[in-house]
């Protein structure tokens, strides 16, 4: 049997744009990050002196305005959807804000902040194959590495351009993903020395990227530090530095992908662990090496193609004990050093720390798709390490992360 089901997708591909192209590129991208600006200092004086809420009507009549003066007619030399599709992110920011799902919007930084441009059906030609976007003459030069699915026509182009100086374009379509129902389930605990470990017993080995191009990286870092502030040789020093990064960078996200895609295909429910790494890195001493994992990558992954294919992924509590907990008699040992990689029960089974903490994992994902949300192994306070009369538990939860 094969289900089948409608989602939009984004195919990206790089693109080679003439000096003429890059150019109109590169002004837009500027006008991007001054629009987005000035409506953010708009609404924030709105709010701040008159506790005022404008919206996205507000800064757009604003918009209006701004291009019939003499200091900002130079925003009429670029297509106008990419200034609109600005604001309308400044829109969704500020309700993520007001929502508090996302803190406050921050300036765009020339340096910082991704050049990047969106385009509507209304701002860009595609016929045939070929894009053409507007206030341009002659289509981009994309380098097809995959061919659009069949009877796709893009929605949305967004264009960008990264530290390296490369060119990007991204192109939003309706797409059908067709995949068969597998009846496989299986628990991942993620880690350093292993980048994953499944409930089956198999380690997926961590890559390391970082660490393999760590050499490179030093030298072209030092090789910068030495140029003047200013010079072309500092420019050229610092393209160095950002194609190593990209590199390192592409490297994870392909072997990533490929992770990925084969867990969501060969098993109908995935059971993670919902790991804090925003607190983890504060670990200097293991914030290199957990940035490399890219453990929070993985699962945004993981989410998205669930998701397309039809699949569940659990994610349990961070708090959920699946390192101490006996995976054959449930005993609950102490506190373990991260030093400690295989531990013995009392009952006699020996544990190889990860693979049991991947099998506990496993039992709690088991356990929510047989018996709802509401099954919550008991634990200790956080403060006695007593267990605690209200049995205060960890989470499991299906489809949503806990967050």
């Amino acid at each position: 049997m094969v289900v089948s089901g409608a989602v939009k997708r984004a195919f990206k591909y790089r693109f080679y744009p003439t000096d003429e192209q890059a150019a109109q590129l590169s002004r837009t991208f500027g006008c991007v990050r001054l629009v987005y600006n000035m409506a953010l200092q708009a609404r924030t004086e709105a709010w701040t002196q008159r506790r005022e809420r404008i919206g996205y009507n507000a800064t757009s009549a604003l918009l209006t305005g701004w291009k019939k003066t003499d200091d900002l007619a130079f925003l009429n030399e670029v297509s106008c959807v990419p200034l609109q599709q600005a604001l309308r992110h400044l829109q969704t920011a500020y309700t993520n804000f007001w929502a508090r799902r996302a803190k406050h919007p921050t300036y765009k930084s020339k340096r910082r902040s991704r050049r990047s441009a969106e385009y509507t059906a209304s701002a860009f030609r595609w016929r045939e194959g070929t894009l053409t976007l507007a206030k341009m003459t002659e289509p981009l030069d994309i380098v097809w590495s995959r061919p659009l699915p069949a009877g796709c026509t893009p929605s949305t182009v967004t264009v960008s351009c990264d530290a390296a100086g490369r060119w990007f374009v991204s192109l939003l379509c309706d797409d059908t993903v067709t995949s068969t129902p597998a009846a496989g389930m299986v628990g991942i605990d993620a880690g350093l020395d292993s980048l994953l470990t499944l409930s089956t017993g198999e380690k997926v080995a961590n890559p390391r990227h970082e660490r393999a191009d760590r050499r490179r990286l030093a030298q072209a870092q030092r090789d910068l530090a030495r140029k003047q502030k200013g010079s072309a040789n500092r420019a050229k020093a610092r393209l160095k530095v950002a194609r190593v990064h990209a590199r390192i960078a592409d490297r994870r996200r392909d072997h990533l992908h490929q992770l990925t895609t084969r867990l969501v295909r060969e098993n109908q429910a995935i059971v993670i662990e919902d790991l804090a790494v925003a607190n983890m890195v504060k670990n200097h001493r293991l914030a290199r090496a957990i940035g490399d994992a890219a453990w929070r990558q993985l699962r945004t992954m993981l989410e998205y193609k669930t998701a397309w294919h039809g699949r569940d992924l659990i994610v349990v509590d961070r708090w959920f004990p699946s390192t101490r907990l006996c995976s054959t008699c449930g005993a609950l040992a102490e506190r373990m050093a991260l030093g400690v990689r295989s531990w013995t029960c009392p009952c006699g089974a020996v544990h190889d720390r990860d693979v049991n903490a991947a099998r506990n994992l496993l039992a709690a994902g088991l356990a929510v798709t047989a018996c709802g949300d509401a099954v919550r192994p008991q634990r200790g306070t956080s403060r006695t390490g007593q267990s605690s009369a209200k049995q205060e538990t960890p989470r499991a939860t299906t489809g949503i992360p806990v967050l």
